[in-house]
C-alpha cells in the first residue's frame, strides 16, 4: 500500500539501496590449513585485526574471513565501510549469519549488511521518523469500510535525509510503486467487513518474509530494503510491513480465504474472521447434525468413533469448507460425527478456554461455595476473546440439551465434563504434577458452565 504522490513516488529509500557499495571480495592468495569447507577464497586464517584492515583499505565494500587470534575456532567477518574496517563475529549453521537473518552465502550476507548500513547511516532520522505519519490511517481498513476502494487518498508529504530531493529516472519504479499499491488497496477492498458480520478484534500474525523485487510498507509506505527478510507479512490477511511498524499496526487483522489454507489447527478467531461468521462453520454443522438425529444415542460423546473415519471428516472440512456433506447418507454413525467436533477443540493452538483465562477458570473451579464459585466464572468467561466466548456459549447450550436426554443418552452433565474438560482446556506449561491435578477442576469448570448455561450466558 504505497503513496503515489509527492517526493514518496520515488522512495528516497529506494534510491539508497541503489546507491549502497557493491561487496568485493578480497582473496587469500595462498593455501590456508584447516580451512572450514563452508568459506571459500575469502578465508585468510588466523590474521590479526591490522592485517585484515590493511588488506581492505583498497575499498568501500571490501571484504575477507578471519580466524579470531583471541578465540581460535571462532570466526571473523571483516567489512570496509565509511572508511572504516568493521568486525562482526561470523557463524555458521547450515547458513551464514551474523544477527537474525540467515543467508545461502557470504557474498548475500555482505550485500544486505552493506545495503542495511548505508541506509542506516544516511537516512538514521528519516527512518526513525517513518511511521509518525502513515498512510495506513488514510487508506486502511477503516477508510475502505467506509468510503469506495481505490478512493485517492489525501497528500501525505515526507521529509528526506538531508533535505534532498530524491532523483533519477523513475517512470520504471512509479509503475512499479503504483502496481504494488493497487494489488494492496484492491485484496484490502475484498476484505471489506459485511456490515452483519461480528467485529472481533485479531492481532495480525506477522512471519520474517522475503520479498522478491521491490516492495513498499503497507504501514509507513516506506521502500522495505534488504536482499532478504526485509519485512514481516500476516501469515493470514497478507499484510506486508517494516518490522518495526508492526509494532504501531493495529489489531484489525481480516483473514482472506486464501492465506487461510485449513479449518483443523487455524486459529479459532482467525477462521471466524475469514468466514465472517459468529462461530466456526465446522461447530454449528457437526452440532446441527448431531441435534438432528443423535441426541437420543447412548454414550454421546463417550463412545468413539472410527478414527479412519473421523480424519476423513476433517480432511473434507479443511477441504470443502462450508460444503462439507456430513449427512447421515455419508456418516450413519453419529459417533463420527461428535469425535470429528471434538478433535476440531483439541486441535486448536489455543484452546476454547484460552491459556490467558486457563487459571481463572481454575481458581473458580476450586471455590467450594456455589454462588461465589458462579460469579469467579462468570467473571472468568468475561477474559475470553469474543469468538471463543460465542463459541463456548453456542457448545454449553447443546450440552445442556444433551443432558435433557439422559433417560435415553445416559449423559449427563459430569459425565460431559469428564469428556470436555481436558477438550476445551489445556494447562500453560505447568509441570505434569500440577497439570494431572488440574483434570479434577477441568471436568467441574465445564460440568459448573453446562448445569448453569442459562445464567451464566
Amino acid at each position: 500500500m504505497c503513496t503515489i504522490f509527492n517526493r514518496t513516488i520515488y522512495d528516497v529509500v529506494y534510491q539508497l539501496q541503489q546507491e549502497a557499495p557493491h561487496p568485493r571480495r578480497v582473496t587469500c592468495t595462498c593455501e590456508v590449513e584447516n580451512r572450514p569447507k563452508y568459506y571459500g577464497r575469502e578465508y585468510h586464517g588466523m590474521i590479526s585485526r591490522e592485517e585484515a584492515d590493511h588488506l581492505l583499505s583498497v575499498a568501500e565494500g571490501s571484504y575477507l574471513i578471519r580466524e579470531s587470534q583471541r578465540q581460535p575456532g571462532t570466526y571473523t567477518l571483516a567489512l570496509r565501510f565509511g572508511n572504516q574496517t568493521r568486525n562482526f563475529r561470523l557463524y555458521y549453521d547450515g547458513k551464514h549469519f551474523v544477527g537474525e537473518k540467515r543467508f545461502e552465502s557470504i557474498h548475500d550476507l555482505v550485500t544486505d549488511g552493506l545495503i542495511t548500513l548505508y541506509i542506516e547511516t544516511k537516512a538514521a532520522e528519516y527512518i526513525a521518523k517513518m511511521t509518525i505519519n502513515p498512510i495506513y490511517e488514510h487508506v486502511g481498513y477503516t477508510t475502505l469500510n467506509r468510503e469506495p476502494a481505490l478512493k485517492k487518498p489525501a497528500p501525505v508529504t515526507r521529509d528526506t535525509p538531508d533535505g534532498k530531493e530524491p532523483h533519477g529516472d523513475d517512470s520504471g519504479l512509479e509503475q512499479r510503486v503504483r502496481e504494488n499499491c493497487l494489488t494492496s488497496l484492491v485484496r484490502r477492498a475484498t476484505l471489506k467487513e459485511n456490515d452483519r458480520a461480528p467485529k472481533y478484534e485479531k492481532v495480525h500474525n506477522f512471519k520474517v518474509h522475503t520479498f522478491r523485487g521491490p516492495h513498499w510498507c503497507e504501514y509507513c509506505a516506506n521502500f522495505m530494503w534488504g536482499l532478504i527478510a526485509q519485512g514481516v507479512k500476516c501469515a493470514d490477511c497478507g499484510l506486508n510491513v517494516h518490522k518495526q511498524c508492526s509494532k504501531m499496526v493495529p489489531n484489525d487483522c481480516k483473514p482472506d480465504l486464501k492465506h487461510v489454507k485449513k479449518v483443523y489447527s487455524c486459529d479459532l478467531t482467525t477462521l471466524v474472521k475469514a468466514h465472517n461468521s459468529k462461530r466456526p462453520m465446522v461447530v454449528d454443522m457437526c452440532i446441527r447434525e448431531i441435534e438432528s438425529r443423535g441426541l437420543k444415542s447412548e454414550g454421546l460423546y463417550r463412545v468413539s468413533g472410527f478414527s479412519d473415519l473421523i480424519e476423513d471428516v476433517k480432511l473434507s472440512f479443511d477441504r470443502d469448507g462450508e460444503k462439507a456433506d456430513i449427512s447421515v447418507n455419508v456418516y450413519e454413525d453419529i459417533n463420527i460425527i461428535t469425535g470429528a467436533l471434538k478433535l476440531y477443540f483439541r486441535d486448536l493452538p489455543i484452546p476454547v478456554i484460552t491459556y490467558d483465562a486457563y487459571p481463572r477458570f481454575i481458581e473458580a473451579a476450586k471455590l467450594a461455595e456455589p454462588d461465589e464459585r458462579l460469579e469467579a466464572l462468570h467473571e472468568a468467561l468475561k477474559l475470553l476473546p469474543p469468538a471463543h466466548y460465542e463459541t463456548l456459549k453456542y457448545l454449553m447450550a447443546h450440552l445442556k440439551r444433551v443432558t435433557q436426554n439422559e433417560k435415553d443418552n445416559l449423559m449427563n452433565a459430569e459425565n460431559l465434563g469428564i469428556v470436555f474438560g481436558p477438550t476445551l482446556m489445556r494447562a500453560p506449561d505447568l509441570d505434569a504434577m500440577t497439570a494431572l491435578n488440574d483434570i479434577r477442576y477441568q471436568r467441574q469448570v465445564v460440568e459448573s458452565l453446562i448445569k448453569n448455561e442459562d445464567i451464566l450466558f
